[in-house]
């Protein structure tokens, strides 16, 4: 099993790769909308405390969808190989819809395998992740 990690996406916010290579399949650690190098989440107000007051969803799919591009690519893989995409959203009830319409933007050719699921909380203050399968040559 061979891992990746690259300084051009998000660095992980635990001890992983971003991602590992078991034979002609490629699986992505969660990957969110933090911008590489910085802890920055497009879309997100923060108050004084740090408390996010607001969020952008197209701005945090846009980013995380640019995130995977840049992992896949990294690792010797490519946008078109993905077949399976799992999606977290905290809010499904608000976000999906823009989510959705962000996602056909992105994933209209590749149209992978998709689940979407709400979760209460994802690790940092973000709206949406992504899990991800490729096959890589």
């Amino acid at each position: 099993m061979e891992k990746f990690e690259t300084d051009k996406a998000p660095n992980p916010v635990g001890l992983y790769p971003h991602a590992r290579r078991v034979g002609d399949l490629l699986f992505l650690s969660g990957v969110g909308p933090r911008r590489p190098g910085t802890n920055e989440i497009p879309g997100n107000e923060v108050d004084q405390q740090g408390i996010v007051q607001k969020y952008d969803i197209e701005a945090q799919c846009r980013s995380v969808f640019d995130n995977v591009k840049v992992i896949l690519e990294a690792s010797g893989s490519s946008w078109d190989q993905l077949v399976d995409v799992t999606v977290f959203l905290t809010n499904m009830a608000d976000d999906f819809s823009k989510y959705n319409q962000v996602y056909a933007e992105f994933f209209r050719e590749v149209q992978p395998c998709r689940t979407t699921v709400e979760v209460g909380a994802l690790p940092t203050p973000i709206a949406i992740e992504l899990k991800c399968i490729a096959t890589i040559n």
